[in-house]
Formats: structure tokens, C-alpha cells, sequence
């Protein structure tokens, strides 16, 4: 053995618990030290094939007095009086045999501190071509994801659980963004990358483009360490909906003025496209009668619809007098006017069901006014879809109603999807960040949107459409939309949640960590690893709400420490939007 490598050694490998290729357990030398997560080597002479690394991480340690029967011996080992030793043990779960030649470490074989060589392989990260730095392990190195489980090489998507205010998922999404676009690791294809992200909790995530007040020396550090130079996104754009009422279409945001758009569909484009569907894109009863009616109604709107600038001249029946809608309010009065006449609902599919039925349906378009109005408009003759020309196309959602908010999600991934389909190239990437997954795509019922985040989870892989899904409960999303998550992350988990199967990827010892994980502290798994690594991700080099925001010049970002609190750098982070309303910069 070497000399810098007898200079790590921690222990012997043990012989009074059983050691296979899969785990086993270090008796550690008087003195030395291990914590969870720290990657331990050994080695076995193997006849025939000379020397085997068998490497691994730690999963558990243990402190007992050996020599002591019962729990009052305690009292007279600390006395003097029985005789005992301290005995520290660690668990080490193997994640490597090089080469594959499986057999256990033999009893009294020394085990070591993992050197920069040994964790590299053991943690994979030698064969990993294109890697993705997502933070620092508890031993101060970088840990990384391979980039071919992103981009659909070998597997995509990520998935996000955690409580909502403590696990910092969006922070978490967002940095990791940060790092695909930064880190080299997508070479020239990082200039056409775009990432495409729904905001629905304030105006948070509206500045991902202004430098952080807060970031400080030490968070600069860990940046660079990482390999990533601190510093906010360089291309964003922000679409946000009108104000309510204002005939200009004026963006409904208070704290930020510049790159910002407003975003709503004519009358013209909801009848064209066939948008009504997304009105119910809530998790319905499948059996739903007026379920069938959406289709028919949406189709007959596309084929009678003639646009008069952004609204819609439509005829009740062939022989009726065109009657012009200018607003939402006008298309659903028609609609409804339209399906309670009986000479006229025959037309428009109603005829064949019960006036129960046609009720609901029109029950449920009535409710949608309030909330649609200032998104679906006939006043306005241009169209203002969102588009996704910057790098970072934020959509701001949180002054939308619920209902609206699953409308504009529905409609915004259903045309990406198209129009990444029409394209035929998976190249370049579009990564979808999507909070709260579990009301878009709960794991009961059905919606038009859960059908496209399924899309998504499935084809997406081969169009080039990654989701990156961030939900508080996992167990409430539908199943194969997680189970196509190559990467998943957990951060800070409610006890009852963490004994879901859903997080069977963590060992039992992980699960329980993670009920009292930090801020900022997250649970990574990947295929190539079999077991999650715990990460601490640098604070966000942008800012997070808008008092974090450095005054900057229009698409120049401004540079410049402020002082933090280096004590707890996530304090008062968590999810963005979960904070105390802070006042516009």
C-alpha cells in the first residue's frame, strides 16, 4: 500500500457481520472518522484476475460499547468500574467492482478513504462522457449527473419531490438549468437550448436574469468549484396575462417592467385550434357524459368560425344570421343559446343527449368566464401567443385562477409538442418546468392535459422535450409519468410521504435523512448509481424575489457582491413564492 494511501485508511473490513458484493461493514481505527455518504475502497486479490476495487458509499455508521449486557452498564464503563471499548462501524453499500468480477472483501482487509481516482470511479463519474455538476457531496467534491439521462440519450426527465417552503424544488430546478446551460457539458448546442418555465407563485422566478444581492464569497467558491461561473441567466424572457379590463393588453406584473410580454389567444385562434377542450383540462370522471359533447362543439366552433379581426362571426344554423362575438362572454352566451334551442342543438351534437347532460356542460363553461376572460379576448385583433425565442421563456401564471392556469399550461405544452413534432429533430432541447405536477397530472382521472404530460413522459424522450416536475407528494402523480423520470431528486419529505413506494429508490436510511434534510440539501438518484447521492447546491447566483434583484441596464445583467448571512445561506429561501410578500425593487 502506498503511502498516501495508508494516510487514508479508516478500518478493516469486519468479520462478524457478513460481507457480500453488495455491501459490508468497516470497523473504523481508533480515531478515524467516517460520515454518511463518504466513498470507502477496498481491495481483493482475485486468482486469475489480480486486483479488484470493490468501492462504495457509506449508508450507515454505528457507536456501541463493546463488553456492555445491559443499558445501566453505561453508567459504570463511564466510572471506571466495567471494562468496555468504543466501537464505530459503517455500512458501505457497494456501488462498483472494477473489474466485474463479484466477490465480497475478505475480513481484516483494510478499507480507505476513497482518493480522487477511486471516488471517480466509483461514483461513475470516469465513464460519464458528458456530465452535469449538481452540486457539492458531503465530502466537498463536485457530484454529477450524466447529461445522457437529460437529454434523451439513454433516458430523461427529472422528477422533484418535497415539502413546499423547506425542500427548495424550484431553486433546486432552476440551478440545475443553470448548470446544463453553463457547464460546457451540451458544447455548441447550449446557445440553442431553450428552457420553457411556468410560474405560479409569485413574482419570484420574474428575475432569473438580475444578479443576486445576496450571493457572497463563499457561494462564489462553490460555483466555481463546481466548474460554473456565478451569475444570472442571460437570455430571459417573461410572458405574463393582461390586466384584467385594460383594453391595451397590458401585462398584469408590478415589480418588473422590462422583456415583459403579454400573452392571450383571439377568439379567432380559441375556435381555430380547437381550444375548448382545455376549458375542462381539471381531472374529470371519465364517465362524464358532457365529456363527449367538448369534442363536437370544439369541432363545430373550427368549421363555422369567421374571423372578424380577433373575434368571430358565427351562425347558430346554416340558415341563421352570422352573429359577431367580441368577447369570451359573447362566444359562451352563443354557445349556451345555441344548445338550448331545440332547433338548433341537433346541429351542434346535442340533439341525442338528455338536457341533464347538455346542463352540465354548459354549467361548467358558464363558471369558466371569470377566469378565461382575460386570456381568451376578441378585442384584440394580434395575436400574442407565447413564443420561445430567449434561452428562458418564464411564464407568469400566479395572478391567473387555478382554472386558468390549467388552460394556459394545457394550450402553451400542447403547441410546443406540436411544434417540436412538426420539426422531426430532437435537437435543440426544450426543458419543460412544471411545479405542482400533481394537479396537472393527478394519479386519478383524466384531463387533456394529463394526456400530454404522458406525451410527454413517453415521446418526449425522442422529440427532444425533457420535463423537469416538481410536485410536494410524488405519490399523487400519475405513475408512469414519474416511472419515465430518469433523475430523481427528493429534498426535505414529510415522514408519512417518504414511506411511499413511490420513493423506493432511496434506502431506508436515506428516507429517514430526508425528514430532516436542510434547505438546500437534495437527494439525487441515477440510473448509473445505485444509490442516491446527497447534494448541497450553491445559493442562487440570481435572484430569487424581486428585493434579491441588482438594478441592471435593459439586457445588460449588473455585477456586484452584496453581504448575506453565511449562517444559513437558504434562510428564508424554499420554494419560490412561499416567502412574505417583499416589496418591489
Amino acid at each position: 500500500m502506498g503511502e498516501e494511501a495508508a494516510g487514508r485508511v479508516v478500518g478493516r473490513v469486519l468479520g462478524t457481520q457478513s460481507a457480500t458484493p453488495l455491501s459490508f461493514w468497516v470497523g473504523l481505527e481508533p480515531g478515524a472518522v467516517v460520515q454518511l455518504d463518504e466513498v470507502v475502497a477496498t481491495t481483493r486479490e482475485v486468482p486469475g484476475r489480480g486486483e479488484v476495487l470493490i468501492a462504495g458509499v457509506v449508508t450507515n455508521v454505528e457507536a456501541r460499547h463493546e463488553g456492555a449486557a445491559y443499558d445501566s452498564d453505561v453508567f459504570l464503563i463511564v466510572q471506571g468500574v466495567l471494562p468496555a471499548a468504543v466501537v464505530e462501524s459503517a455500512e458501505v453499500t457497494v456501488t462498483r467492482v472494477e473489474p466485474e468480477v463479484y466477490v465480497p472483501p475478505l475480513p481484516g482487509t483494510v478499507a480507505r478513504r476513497a482518493g480522487a481516482q477511486e471516488r471517480e470511479r466509483a461514483l461513475y463519474f470516469d465513464v460519464m462522457e458528458r456530465r452535469v455538476p449538481v452540486g457539492l457531496g458531503r465530502d466537498g467534491e463536485p457530484i454529477h449527473v450524466n447529461l445522457e439521462f437529460l437529454d434523451g440519450t439513454r433516458g430523461a426527465h427529472v422528477s422533484i419531490s418535497g415539502i413546499s417552503g423547506v425542500a427548495t424544488k424550484t431553486s433546486f430546478a432552476t440551478f440545475l438549468l443553470y448548470s446544463i446551460f453553463n457547464s460546457g457539458a451540451l458544447g455548441a448546442e447550449a446557445h440553442n437550448t431553450k428552457a420553457l418555465i411556468f410560474s405560479v407563485k409569485g413574482e419570484d422566478l420574474l428575475f432569473l436574469d438580475h444578479a443576486n444581492k445576496r450571493l457572497d464569497d463563499t457561494a462564489r467558491a462553490a460555483y466555481r468549484k463546481l466548474g460554473l461561473e456565478p451569475g444570472p441567466f442571460g437570455s430571459v424572457h417573461v410572458f405574463a396575462p393582461p390586466r384584467p379590463g385594460d383594453p391595451n393588453g397590458t401585462p398584469h406584473v408590478s415589480a418588473r417592467t422590462q422583456d415583459v410580454s403579454p400573452f392571450y389567444w383571439t377568439l379567432a385562434e380559441f375556435c381555430r385550434q380547437e381550444l375548448l377542450r382545455f376549458v375542462f383540462a381539471d381531472a374529470e370522471d371519465e364517465r362524464a357524459q358532457y365529456t363527449m359533447l367538448i369534442g363536437q362543439v370544439a369541432a363545430r366552433l373550427a368549421r363555422l368560425a369567421e374571423p372578424v379581426g380577433g373575434a368571430v362571426a358565427l351562425r347558430s344554423s346554416d340558415d341563421a344570421e352570422p352573429e359577431v362575438c367580441r368577447t369570451y362572454d359573447d362566444l359562451v352566451r352563443f354557445i349556451e343559446e345555441t344548445l338550448t334551442d331545440e332547433g338548433t342543438r341537433h346541429g351542434w351534437g346535442a340533439g341525442l343527449m338528455g338536457l341533464g347532460t347538455v346542463n352540465a356542460f354548459l354549467r361548467r363553461l358558464r363558471s369558466s368566464v371569470r377566469a378565461l376572460s382575460p386570456i381568451v379576448r376578441g378585442d384584440l385583433a394580434s395575436d400574442a401567443s407565447i413564443g420561445t425565442g430567449a434561452q428562458v421563456t418564464v411564464v407568469d401564471l400566479h395572478n391567473l385562477p387555478e382554472r386558468a392556469q390549467r388552460f394556459v399550461v394545457g394550450v402553451v405544452l400542447r403547441g410546443e409538442f406540436a411544434r417540436k413534432e412538426s420539426t422531426g429533430s430532437a435537437r435543440p432541447l426544450l426543458f419543460v418546468v412544471l411545479d405542482e405536477l400533481n394537479k396537472y397530472a393527478p394519479r386519478e382521472g383524466g384531463s387533456p392535459i394529463k394526456e400530454i404530460l404522458l406525451d410527454v413522459a413517453e415521446r418526449g424522450r425522442s422529440l427532444g422535450v425533457i420535463l423537469i416536475g416538481a410536485q410536494q407528494t410524488a405519490s399523487e402523480v400519475e405513475r408512469r409519468i414519474v416511472a419515465n423520470c430518469a433523475v430523481r431528486v427528493a429534498g426535505r419529505l414529510d415522514a408519512a410521504e417518504a414511506a411511499r413506494g413511490e420513493y423506493g429508490w432511496l434506502p431506508p436510511a436515506a428516507r429517514a435523512r430526508a425528514t430532516i434534510a436542510k434547505p438546500g440539501t437534495m437527494f439525487v438518484g441515477q440510473p448509473e448509481i445505485p444509490v442516491p447521492l446527497a447534494v448541497e447546491f450553491p445559493f442562487p447566483a440570481w435572484a430569487t424575489r424581486p428585493a434579491e434583484a441588482e438594478a441592471r441596464e435593459p439586457s445588460r445583467p449588473a455585477s456586484g457582491p452584496a453581504a448575506r448571512s453565511a449562517r444559513d445561506p437558504f434562510a428564508g429561501l424554499g420554494d419560490a413564492g412561499d416567502d412574505d410578500e417583499v416589496p418591489p425593487f
